[in-house]
């Protein structure tokens, strides 16, 4: 294969010729050559860090469903937007959905910017993100950098640095490629090039339209790039979690501070996250303040519940514990709850894992 260094006028013109044949149809997604709304191109780039796009889907469709436009959601409770996000992880993202749809509603006439400057003014809006409303809502042409073109980029340029660090000689050697005209398009196209072509394993490098074009498609040694850091061993964390039951069987429930991970979720409370372990004893002990287990009518252990966070495994031990006098447990900003309940309340993915075992369900 005769190989031929990439410029912009050919790559952008493989690249989109491909697009308008094999684009995929999402929901947020205009058919080529079409603007996509603002408001979807918002929500799905958001939904989608650190996200699937088959995960994605449903939730996209749900919250159009229930907020059609930025403004119904800037009139949204919080908890509201929290519930309907439980399980898509990251929760400060939800967080900043509603803040960002607040400011958008009240400061541009619920008309998202179509200005990069602005935009990045928003809360939970950043570089990225920025970009990619710019590109795909407005075709403007603002270079777009997320996990599949920063494959695609590595690759045509044999890009040696290990990322992160590659992520700034990536992002210049992929603007010098994005072209003034279909901007928007141009973006999506690469997206979709390295989502369906230029996978991470087994490229279909013989369907590629930028084959040519390719240093490492040319040199036989695509799945070496993009070049990656080796990988930190991630710590284990531990603690001791209380499943607190009164005797109609309703749970304790408590909202966790606003920031920080998992901010704002609802969760059953537990001793602080550590590496070091705790037993059961100490931690009722230490946590409500009281000697020996005569508070409470039952006390039962069941089987560890394992969770796996960006930068830490954890760890928690459940305590089942009868409570007769809840008016004694010094906690603040308590619900009490049937399990059948759970699902009106922001419980994230860890706390619906803690639940199902206690209850039996995830027992195998």
């Amino acid at each position: 294969m005769i190989y031929t260094a990439p410029d912009k006028k050919t790559f952008s013109r493989q690249i989109l010729q491909w697009y308008d044949r094999h684009a995929r149809k999402l929901p947020w997604r205009s058919p080529p050559g079409k603007q996509s709304d603002p408001y979807h191109v918002w929500l799905s780039e958001i939904m989608l860090q650190q996200t699937t796009v088959v995960t994605v889907g449903p939730y996209f469709h749900k919250f159009l469903d229930a907020w059609p436009t930025v403004g119904d959601m800037a009139a949204a409770p919080l908890d509201d937007i929290l519930t309907a996000w439980a399980g898509l992880g990251y929760y400060a993202r939800a967080r900043n959905l509603h803040k960002c749809a607040i400011a958008v509603t009240e400061n541009h006439n619920g008309r998202f910017p179509d200005d990069p400057a602005a935009l990045l003014a928003l809360p939970g809006i950043g570089p990225y993100t920025a970009a990619a409303i710019s590109a795909i809502a407005f075709d403007r042409p603002e270079t777009v950098v997320d996990g599949n073109i920063e494959r695609v980029i590595s690759r045509l340029y044999r890009i040696a640095t290990p990322l992160p660090a590659a992520k700034k000689e990536i992002t210049e050697r992929a603007a010098l490629l994005t072209p003034r005209e279909r901007a928007g398009d141009y973006a999506q196209a690469l997206m979709d090039l390295g989502a369906t072509i230029c996978t991470p394993r087994n490229p279909a490098c013989g369907l590629c339209p930028a084959r040519k074009l390719c240093a490492a498609s040319a040199a036989g040694n695509m799945t070496e790039y993009p070049v990656k850091a080796p990988k930190k061993q991630k710590p284990t964390r531990q603690a001791v979690i209380f499943w607190l039951q009164q005797p109609d069987g309703r749970i304790l429930l408590r909202r966790r501070a606003e920031t920080g991970l998992l901010g704002g979720m609802m969760e059953f409370p537990s001793t602080d996250w550590q590496e070091e372990a705790v037993t059961p004893e100490a931690a009722i002990n230490n946590f409500f303040k009281i000697e020996g287990r005569g508070e409470f009518t039952e006390v039962t252990l069941t089987g560890p519940v394992r969770h796996t966070f960006t930068h830490f495994h954890l760890t928690l031990q459940p305590v089942i514990l009868g409570v007769s006098r809840p008016d004694l447990l010094p906690l603040e900003e308590v619900v009490w709850a049937s399990p059948h309940e759970f699902g009106e309340y922001a419980l994230p993915t860890l706390m619906t894992k803690v639940a199902r075992s206690v209850l039996g369900t995830d027992r195998k």
